[in-house]
């Protein structure tokens, strides 16, 4: 049964007790996660020689998490990804959001879900204890209509899966699309290029953006694109073509329409020399493909390295960006008397071979 402990990480500026909760498995496998912002800090896994190592970007230690990051491991919400205009429309009225990302809603806004004290609590799960997260964020916060009541349930099995299990009420209508935004590096070793991964991804299409990083509306076909991951291809093969979607992007950052629906393999990620595999299973709709384009080595993580271009990879189960404003994409609208749920696994394996 995996074992789930407890300590004091730190405060919060305003001198609230922030905690770290480690889970650690019968394999060995141990992942940390913090209570604040719900960040995943790490995740220890072994390789194929049963050496164990954190394929996780992140901080040592809170005060990392409270400065401004490019989101590592965090539990993103109201809205994770991009909001257009920061606003949208929702029953007849317009709301308008932090703008955070050039004339666009960014992950939230301002003053994220990363950025809050999570309420915290251990609860019996499956395969032992497991860690319950919940946010309250009033209404109108960063422009978001509705009080909504969001809970993150996280879970390690023997199986080395780390389930996370979304849920939210509101008592308003209003609009959300909650994520972990966690960055991996299968090496585990956050000085390696993350290029030679070989990326499978369960998606006949996704889809494009403009010039902000804002999805047109179409949903395109990956065949013949950089875009196919639908036969595994390290990262690295196509990322510098010639590709208008490429380079607005610097590389990979879009959202990938998955395959079927219910529980189902979205992204099948290996790295051969370690041997240490990823699979991620989810009911989302979609996953953002994002390939740490704008990682430049000016964040200082895990003991002192600094993170460099494209030395991690995310994989972002999520609806699809800007849904509010695009009435084709999947809805994001809650209201009350609805639950939203939504259930999302990261398994750590290893390669066959």
């Amino acid at each position: 049964m995996t074992q789930l402990t407890q300590q004091v990480w730190g405060k919060t500026d305003d001198g609230e007790e922030v905690h770290l909760y480690t889970f650690r498995n019968g394999q060995g496998t141990e992942v940390a996660i913090t209570d604040f912002g719900g960040h995943i800090v790490s995740i220890k896994t072994a390789d194929k020689k049963g050496d164990f190592a954190d394929v996780a970007l992140g901080f040592d230690s809170l005060a990392g998490y409270q400065a401004k990051n490019p989101y590592f491991g965090a539990s993103v919400g109201r809205y994770a990804n991009r909001i257009a205009g920061a606003q949208f429309t929702l029953e007849g009225k317009v709301y308008h959001l932090a703008v955070n990302n050039g004339e666009n809603s960014l992950h939230g806004g301002k003053k994220g879900f990363d950025k809050y004290l999570w309420r915290s609590r251990e609860v019996d799960g499956d395969s032992g204890k497991a860690l319950e997260l919940t946010r309250v964020s009033p209404d109108g916060e960063e422009g978001y209509p509705g009080t909504l009541t969001a809970i993150v349930l996280f879970a390690l099995s023997d199986d080395n899966e780390l389930k996370l299990d979304y849920s939210a009420t509101t008592d308003g209508a209003t609009v959300l699309n909650l994520t972990n935004h966690s960055y991996f590096n299968l090496t585990g070793g956050p000085a390696s290029e993350i290029m030679h991964h070989e990326i499978f991804i369960n998606a006949d299409a996704f889809t494009p953006v403009n010039r902000h990083l804002i999805p047109t509306g179409e949903r395109r076909p990956v065949g013949g694109t950089p875009f196919d991951f639908r036969k595994p291809s390290t990262i690295g093969a196509r990322i510098d073509q010639d590709d208008e979607q490429l380079k607005l992007a610097l590389g990979y950052d879009h959202n990938f329409v998955l395959n079927g629906s219910g529980m189902r393999l979205a992204v099948r990620a290996t790295e051969r020399k370690s041997g240490r595999t990823l699979e991620v299973h989810t009911t989302q709709p979609g996953v953002q493909f994002y390939s740490g384009n704008h990682l430049d080595g000016s964040v200082k993580g895990k003991g002192g390295a600094a993170y460099q271009f494209r030395q991690g990879f995310c994989l972002e189960t999520q609806h699809f960006p800007d849904s509010p404003n695009q009435p084709s994409f999947p809805t994001t609208e809650l209201r009350p008397g609805q639950l939203f749920h939504q259930q999302t696994i990261f398994k750590f394996g290893l390669a066959n071979g």
